[in-house]
C-alpha cells in the first residue's frame, strides 16, 4: 500500500491545512468506516505531540506551549468528524473562537505523531521573519501558514487529537490565542 499524505491549505509539498485557510479536499477512495471513539490524546502521545511543538518554538526562539485538555478535546472532536466524512477541512471559525487549527491527513499506521508535527514544522524553509501574512519566501503566506501558527509567540496553549478512520490518520489541533493575524509580526 502506497502511503499517502493530504491536508488542507495551499501547501503543494507534503503539507496542506493551515490555521486561517478554508480550502479542502475530498479523500480519493477514502473508505468511510467509522471513526474511533473520540477521547482526547492524553499521557504519551499528548507529551510527544507537545514536544514536537516546542521543538519548533524553541528553534525559533518562542516561549514552549503548554497542554490544554480543552483544545484537545475539541480538537478530538473534530478529528472523529473528519475521519468520518473523509473531507479535510477546517472547522468554522465561530466553532472555535479565538483558536487556531492545524489538520493533517495521511495513510493509517504510518507515521509517527511526530513526523505529523515536523511536516508543519518543515514549512520553516519558506519561512522569512517579517509582518504576517508577508512571511513567505515563496510569496504565498499559506506555504507557511501551519508553521507560522506553530511559532505565533502569543499563542500559548495546545490541544490535539488524532483519529484513524478506514484507511487515513487525521491530526487536528488548536491552538489559543490564535495566530496568523494580518499586521502581527513573526520571529
Amino acid at each position: 500500500m502506497r502511503k499517502r499524505i493530504l491536508l488542507v491549505g495551499a501547501a503543494a509539498v507534503l503539507v496542506g491545512g493551515c490555521s486561517a485557510g478554508t480550502t479542502s479536499e475530498q479523500v480519493p477512495g477514502l473508505v468511510r468506516a467509522p471513526a474511533a471513539p473520540a477521547a482526547p490524546a492524553t499521557g504519551n502521545v499528548a507529551q510527544r505531540l507537545l514536544a514536537a511543538h516546542n521543538s519548533a518554538r524553541v528553534a525559533a526562539g518562542v516561549p514552549p506551549l503548554q497542554w490544554n485538555p480543552q483544545l484537545a478535546a475539541g480538537a478530538e472532536a473534530y478529528a472523529a468528524q473528519l475521519a468520518r466524512t473523509g473531507h479535510l477541512a477546517h472547522s468554522p471559525r465561530q466553532s472555535r473562537p479565538g483558536q487556531g487549527e492545524n489538520l493533517w491527513m495521511g495513510s493509517a499506521g504510518a507515521y509517527t505523531p511526530e513526523f505529523m508535527v515536523q511536516s508543519w514544522a518543515d514549512e520553516r524553509r519558506m519561512f522569512r521573519a517579517g509582518t504576517f501574512p508577508n512571511v513567505s519566501t515563496t510569496g504565498n503566506w499559506a506555504d507557511v501558514a501551519h508553521y507560522t501558527q506553530m511559532i505565533w509567540r502569543s499563542t500559548t496553549d495546545v490541544g490535539c487529537g488524532i483519529q484513524r478512520s478506514g484507511h487515513w490518520d487525521v491530526l487536528v489541533c488548536r491552538y489559543s490565542p490564535a495566530g496568523n493575524r494580518d499586521g502581527d509580526a513573526v520571529p
